[in-house]
């Protein structure tokens, strides 16, 4: 039991921490002499494990539930010390696992050895596998069918299927098959392990992702495809596909796995269908990956990048825009205060901030594809429909801990904004299922073949709001990722984990801790901070680095639309290359840190008073604009923007650290515009005009 908790919650949670650690310590030297120790004792053991490790637990979710406005008095270092406290924590919960292990695989050790004198049947090599998977028993072939065919109600009615490569047996009951083998499959289990029976009658679990549905009438066709197309497979039929045919309604379902249980929805979108259509297309690659053992069963081709592929609906770009009323005929989210000479600033029913911290456990692919990008992708999602644009943060790991995703909070200075892990969230939707859905994702090149390609590696959908409608806490959330799409249920990132679960409590406690997982916080807004984001559109997500420059965004375009426009009926087109070009910004990010950088080095020579005037600040900005960003978008000298090709990333920051230095030499851009060195784009129209009817949002209410 937890302390009472005094004045000073911290410095009690501190203490008690001190406490647990005394115990596990002096149980760790005790366990060293389990060997010789009789089983009642290490039993004993095991068991003071178990209660530590639920008393270590509980300090832990205390301490993450604490809040520096808990404490009585003033603390230094506040969050540094709690940081400290969790690592301490964590190390004590990994000892006593260890040690929890240690007993237990010895006592499993002498019963399995025990077992083994009474019963003859039973080989080496089966009782090692026993102890991996928590000690399954295998009968004979007639026993098991008949226990198979009593337990599962789809044993009389088969599919067929054909294997699409080799499969050797990975542990006890496992089905080994050759290339072009027919199988006929008597139970789809959720995990991707489907029951499958051979020609010859031998029984055992086989993963799906090698087979794809047989056809009699087509099985020359596709055993000659198979030998000509080697790993590519039958361009016809994906293991994704027949799954398809048999499973449609199943397979286009999306279920909340993490927060209270969204309602499973249909999806019915024509965007949605085109994706599904598309990801389907891209099944067979991810098929012939998984049989190469180059990617685990639960990845798929990434959803949100199809969706970011298909257009600008789900781009930051088109969010920024004005939204019309249902007539057509005024701004919707853009309105002007009279009274504050601005744009007038708009509510939302949700607006926080959310702190990407890390990724844990994320499998690695094999060594036959070469990452070149770790992200997430985020956006609001009801369950059944994306309800804002996509917005991605990439990840940085190590060598030395490859299955851990890191996020870089608060990016200031020269660090990109593609790497900034606090993200505002800003939306109106009145629906009751609206939350966050979460992609963790890969962008790869196939090492034999050069192809591209984006996977999934596993996603997570947070609901913001309970069953009551209540807003859920600002805190530090733990969320446990699902394989597949988000209209796939019940598919796993790695079913061999839960595989290996199968046995004692406490190895499925292990399980849990391997399984892949985000660690997100929610943040309530202050009052600055919601002020400011009260000048954003009502739905929005993005970088909280670059929220003041979609803000001066915002306001300029307030000044041009509504107070400058000299008739509000007027539609022609308005010369104004900042709103022109702005939304250029978005999907080129290098180019918005250099307008970052370049303004925070003006905003430094201004004085105070001239930061608290507004038109002051615009007059300022819109000088930056012209002087910094539109030589560099129109410059020949800069790339076009690749994702995840890291030459051309490299050859971009390279071409604008020069400009940068050099106007910042020269005092200004004027030079390398007039030197014979600095070639630009020919001109365009576009570059100047601001064409609103046709950037603007249709109101789809």
């Amino acid at each position: 039991m937890l302390a009472r908790r005094p004045r000073d919650p911290l410095q009690a949670l501190r203490r008690r921490g001190q406490e647990l650690k005394l115990q596990v310590d002096s149980l760790v030297t005790e366990s060293q002499l389990t060997g010789a120790l009789e089983p009642s004792k290490r039993r004993d053991i095991y068991q003071r494990c178990i209660q530590l490790k639920q008393a270590v637990d509980e300090n832990k979710n205390a301490l993450q539930k604490l809040n520096k406005a808990d404490e009585a008095a003033p603390v230094g270092n506040y969050e540094q010390r709690k940081e400290e406290e969790h690592t301490l924590l964590e190390k004590l919960a990994c000892q006593l696992q260890e040690l929890a292990v240690g007993i237990s695989r010895k006592d499993t050790l002498k019963v399995e050895a025990h077992s083994d004198k009474e019963e003859d049947d039973t080989t080496e090599d089966d009782e090692e596998e026993t102890e991996e998977t928590g000690g399954e028993e295998e009968e004979s072939e007639g026993d098991e069918e008949g226990k198979q065919e009593q337990a599962s109600p789809e044993h009389a009615e088969t599919v067929t299927y054909i294997a699409l490569g080799d499969f050797a047996a990975q542990q006890a009951g496992d089905l080994t098959f050759k290339k072009g083998d027919i199988l006929h499959i008597i139970e789809k289990r959720p995990d991707g392990w489907w029951l499958a029976k051979d020609a010859e009658g031998g029984e055992g679990l086989i993963p799906r992702t090698y087979l794809e549905p047989y056809n009699k009438e087509d099985k020359l066709e596709s055993s000659e495809g198979s030998e000509e197309d080697g790993e590519e497979g039958d361009e016809e039929g994906g293991g994704e596909d027949g799954e398809d045919g048999e499973d449609g309604e199943e397979d286009v379902e999306v279920v909340d796995e993490t927060a209270d249980g969204a309602q499973v929805k249909q999806r019915t979108d024509s965007h949605w269908s085109a994706v599904r259509k598309a990801i389907s297309e891209q099944i067979n690659t991810v098929d012939v990956l998984a049989t190469m053992g180059a990617i685990p069963a639960g990845f798929r081709p990434s959803t949100l990048s199809q969706l970011l592929d298909e257009g600008g609906r789900f781009r930051a770009s088109y969010f920024l825009q004005p939204e019309l009323t249902t007539s057509q005929l005024a701004f919707r989210d853009l309105t002007w205060d009279a009274k504050a000479g601005t744009i007038m600033s708009r509510p939302s029913r949700v607006s926080l901030i959310l702190t990407l911290w890390s990724c844990k456990m994320i499998p690695l692919p094999g060594t036959s594809i070469q990452v070149l990008s770790r992200h997430i992708r985020l956006c609001l999602f009801d369950g059944s429909k994306v309800l804002s644009n996509i917005h991605t943060v990439r990840a940085v790991w190590q060598p030395k801990k490859p299955k851990t995703w890191t996020f870089s909070p608060q990016v200031t200075g020269i660090l990109p904004c593609l790497l900034d892990g606090d993200c505002f969230i800003r939306s109106n939707s009145s629906t009751p299922d609206l939350g966050i859905l979460f992609e963790l994702g890969i962008s790869y090149i196939r090492n034999s073949t050069g192809e591209r390609g984006e996977l999934s590696c596993g996603w997570v959908f947070l609901k913001l709001f309970d069953a009551s409608g209540v807003p859920i806490p600002a805190k530090t959330y733990e969320l446990f990722l699902n394989g597949g799409t988000p209209y796939e249920k019940g598919v796993e990132v790695d079913p061999s984990v839960s595989r290996r679960a199968q046995g004692s409590v406490f190895r499925q406690m292990i399980s849990v801790r391997r399984q892949p997982q985000l660690l997100v916080k929610l943040r309530s807004l202050n009052r600055r901070s919601r002020a400011m984001l009260s000048l954003l559109p009502e739905t929005l997500v993005g970088s909280m680095c670059s929220a003041h420059l979609l803000i001066f965004y915002r306001q300029i375009l307030g000044d041009v639309l509504l107070r400058d426009r000299t008739s509000l009926q007027s539609a022609d087109l308005i010369s104004h290359p900042v709103l022109a070009t702005f939304p250029l910004l978005l999907e080129q990010p290098d180019v918005m840190d250099a307008l970052r950088s370049s303004w925070a080095e003006k905003e430094s020579t201004l004085k105070r008073s001239e930061k608290r005037d507004k038109e002051l600040l615009k007059a300022e900005f819109l000088l930056v604009y012209h002087d910094c960003v539109l030589p560099l978008l129109h410059s020949t000298l800069l790339p076009p923007f690749r994702w995840a090709e890291e030459e051309t990333e490299a050859a971009r920051w390279k071409a604008i650290a020069d400009f940068l230095k050099q106007s910042r030499e020269n005092e200004g851009s004027l030079k390398a515009l007039l030197s014979p060195d600095g070639v630009h784009k020919p001109f365009d129209l576009s570059e100047q005009t601001y064409d609103f009817l046709g950037e603007i949002r249709k109101n789809s209410g």
